[in-house]
Formats: structure tokens, sequence, C-alpha cells
């Protein structure tokens, strides 16, 4: 019986080798446009689909391999004698491997100048068709989607047809690759409609890494990035030095990115621990920033990840090379602060391409049997936004701490409390039940620092109380989001300490 190879491919790759390993095997090979001529300009031979089904293709080549005689010979079952003797009446010879992969569609999408009409020519129908096809009767048919999968083919082939296993394994493969394919194109349309809180959600995710393992050791782990985004993250950060990342490493280097991001008018650094800042400052230099974000927690920044928002001078690297640090993010490094910097073979140097500003993506987090989705939080607040709301006003110098202020607590866990002064964090309370404890924490690790300084609460106060405590501290301005029964008991608090509040309407919970 003849055996027969369908081979129909946008990424060439390795193919003539891969179509002669087939020949030798005494495979015929059937084509397509593009790939047949790949392969009759390497001297092999192969049949050109419209010579099997007798069909020319039409609607420019929107329809040439649907058709019976491929799909007949896709889908039959071998030991099914009744399917046998359809193929027989109707001439169907079986197709017995399948090599193809689909139109470019997300590199088509990728390009920023991309028109509707050139995506939707680039949404392939007949391959993900005859994927699927030889899919579904795996246990006949090899189905081939990746190019690095070749060399295993043939030695299946070779050796092992008659195993079902490789078979299966290679149509999980198929039905991943147009799951994905799908999801991209599915993505792509709602964003066309701009339809949100959709009544499905497709989201698909390309692999980056296998981790070691997750937040604890006994826990299986991987990292995957989002298929078409271009944005400044860690999934397409380039890793220039030091170990691969852990789980937490991604987590804390995220958390780092995202604040940083905050200050794009100033050179600005911050230090994270556990995903929380312990020590964020602005400045005319990246050194002076690092100095500030330093300062405010020398002891938490050890094995602590760093991020930085303009690329890292020597100086800089200087400093960062006296401490013991995990991860270092950048937009880049000049080769002096890399040549110093990656003497400590595991510092892990993180170079993160494109603009230092806040994406718009939807925020997904799972939780047990589903997802939560949201908008990010984005919300920025200005001094024309604020309410002063005692008798006293904040100075300028105060309002931009509390300004600075602001732009942290909302990347601190809930409740969060922020102590700053002079562009530079100072204290910072997180994660806390509640926010006198918040406030506590913030407080003792600010000191005499807190004296005259200024503070950040994500969420209204319910009670006077923190305002009573930060009066004892020191605190002499409070920016609060408002909106509690009780505003009037913590703005009277105020003014009997001579603290100036302002309110932003606008809360900053993150659990």
């Amino acid at each position: 019986m003849t055996k027969r190879a369908l081979l129909s491919v946008s990424d060439k790759t390795n193919l003539v080798g891969f179509a002669k390993g087939l020949v030798d095997l005494g495979y015929e090979l059937i084509s397509t446009g593009g790939t047949l001529k790949k392969l009759t300009d390497n001297g092999i031979e192969a049949y050109q689909v419209s010579e099997v089904t007798g069909s020319e293709e039409i609607l420019d080549g929107r329809v040439k391999t649907l058709h019976p005689i491929i799909h007949g010979g896709l889908l039959a079952k071998r030991d099914d004698a009744s399917h046998q003797a359809q193929l027989k009446s109707q001439g169907i010879t079986p197709i017995d491997v399948v090599v193809v992969n689909l139109y470019p569609f997300k590199e088509t999408i990728a390009n920023p100048n991309v028109t509707e009409a050139d995506a939707i020519e680039n949404i392939d129908i007949g391959g993900p068709t005859m994927l699927r096809s030889a899919a579904k009767n795996f246990s006949d048919v090899a189905v081939v989607v990746d190019p690095e999968d070749y060399g295993e083919v043939l030695e299946s082939l070779k050796n092992r047809y008659e195993d079902k296993t490789w078979r299966k394994a290679l149509a999980a493969k198929v039905f991943r690759h147009t799951a994905h394919y799908d999801a991209l194109i599915a993505d792509y349309f709602r964003t066309l409609t701009g339809e949100k809180d959709t009544e499905t959600l497709t989201l698909s995710y390309e692999k980056v890494q296998s981790l070691r393992y997750g937040e604890n050791p006994h826990q299986d782990a991987a990292f995957y990035k989002e298929a078409n985004s271009n944005e400044a993250s860690i999934a397409h950060a380039k890793q220039l030095n030091g170990k691969a990342l852990s789980y937490n490493n991604i987590q804390d280097a995220n958390a780092a990115l995202e604040i940083v991001m905050e200050f794009d008018q100033q050179p600005a650094a911050v230090a994270v621990k556990h995903m929380n800042p312990c020590g964020v400052g602005i400045a005319d230099t990246l050194s002076d920033a690092f100095g500030r974000a330093y300062e405010a927690d020398s002891i938490s920044i050890f094995g602590g990840i760093v991020a930085l928002n303009r690329e890292v001078d020597l100086k800089t690297a200087e400093q960062l090379h006296g401490i013991f640090l995990e991860i270092v993010i950048a937009p880049s490094f000049s080769q002096e602060a890399f040549d110093l910097l990656a003497q400590k073979p595991n510092l892990r140097l993180l170079e993160i391409d494109g603009e230092f500003t806040q994406d718009q993506t939807d925020k997904v987090v799972s939780v047990v049997g589903g997802l939560l989705v949201q908008g990010r939080d984005n919300g920025h607040i200005t001094k024309e936004d604020l309410t002063v709301v005692t008798d006293r006003e904040p100075s300028e110098d105060e309002l931009n701490d509390l300004l600075f202020a602001w732009r942290v607590v909302k990347h601190v866990k809930s409740n969060a409390i922020v102590v700053a002064k002079d562009k530079q964090t100072l204290g910072v309370g997180a994660g806390q039940m509640n926010r006198v404890g918040a406030a506590q924490i913030a407080f003792e690790q600010a000191g005499e620092k807190a004296i005259s300084a200024s503070l950040a609460s994500d969420a209204f106060f319910p009670m006077p109380d923190t305002v009573e405590n930060a009066a004892k501290a020191g605190i002499k301005a409070i920016i609060q989001p408002g909106g509690s029964k009780r505003d009037q008991d913590s703005i009277d608090a105020c003014n009997k300490h001579g603290i100036a509040m302002v309110t932003t309407s606008m809360r900053h919970f993150k659990h």
C-alpha cells in the first residue's frame, strides 16, 4: 500500500531534510504552494494537492485542501472495514503523515502598522482543519506541527510505528497549538470590537521556562508569557547575568518593575522584598535615587530585588556591587557597570525592553476553580485632584511628598501605610489586619525621621486612632481616600495636632 505524507508549512525550517527522510522511508509526498516549490527546488519529488484532488485552488488560494479526498484520507480508520470500502469506492488514498504549520497570524498582528484586512487574510482555515482531522485520527496518522519534532518523528516512523503513544503525544501538541492559534484570533477580535466581560474568556500564553519549583520546593512551577505583548515586562526581559530566575524571583521582580514604572519623570530606584517595597527613592541622578532607596531600609534590602528606570552607570553599579542582591532590573547597563556587576556570577541582571510606563492589560488572578479579571490599577492623582479637608493646607514640599507616597502605597499589600519625606520612603507598613498595626510598623521603621514627614494610607481611616498615632510620631501631612462615616473624627484629630490632610476620593486596595 502506498504510504503518503502531506506537507504544507509556513515555517520551512529543516523542511528539506525532513522531506528527504520521508522519501527515504518510502513515503509519497503531496504538497501546496510555497512548500511544494521549496521541495521541488531541492530535487524532491512531490505532487500538487490539486493533482490529487482533481480540483484547482479557488478564491485566491482560500480553498485548496478543504476536499473529501484530503480529509477522507486523514480521517478514515484503518481498522474499520466500512471506512476502507468507502475510500476504495471514492478512489481515496489514506494519508499517513501530516506536516502543517499555520499562517503567521501572531507575527502579522505584532506589526503595529498591520491593517485589519492583512490580519484577516492571515487567519488560516485549511491548516487547522487538516491538523485537527489528523490529530483526531492519531491512531493511524502522525501529525507534526513543530519543526523541532522532525528528527524524533523520522526515528519513530522507522522504528516504533506501531506504538501509538508517540502519535498521541503529537496529537496533544497539535490541539494545544490550534487552541493557542484560535485564542490569538479571538483576542484580536475582542480588541477590534472593544468588548469587555465577554461570555467566555480564552487566554493563551507561551512558555518562557520551567522553574525548579514554586513558592516552596514541594510545588511545581513554570513561567509563561503573553503571546503578543511587547510592553516592558519580566516575561520579555533579557537576562544578562546570573542564575536562572525562580518563581519568587519573578514575583518580586514584577512587583519592583511595576513600582518603578510609576516614576518616569525622574531617575527612580525601588528595592523590593516579598513583593512589597522596602525602599523607594527618586532624585536628579540614578545614584542618588538608589542611595535614597537603600537608606530607606538598609536591612531589608539585603537579598532583595532592585529596579531602576535609567541606564545603570558605573557610580550606581559601585553602590549596587557592595550589597547582596538577588536581581537588578534596568532598561540597560553601561559596559563599565555590567563588567563590575557581572563579577558576581549569581547576580541576575535583567535588561527590560520597552517603555517604562504602566501597562493597560487586564490583571488576571487565579482562584480555586476560576479566575478574577480586572483592569490594572493605573489610577493617578495630581495636585488638582486633591481636596484639603483640614484647617492647615499642606506646603508645596509636603504636597510633593504626599503624591510621592501615594504612588508607592498603591503597590503595598493592604492594609498599607507609607511614610515619606524628600522623595524617599522612610517607613512602610504592609499587609496588616488593621490600619493601626500597619501604621505602627511604618512609624517604628521611620523612627525620628518621621518627624515632619508625610503619610499615605491606601484606604480611609475608619477611626481617628491612626491619626493620633501619626501625631505622636511627628507626621505633619496625610493623604488618604476619605469616605468613612467617621471622616470628621480624623479631620478633627488632624486639626487638633496641626496636621494637614488631603483626600483623593480614590483608594488603592491591594490583596
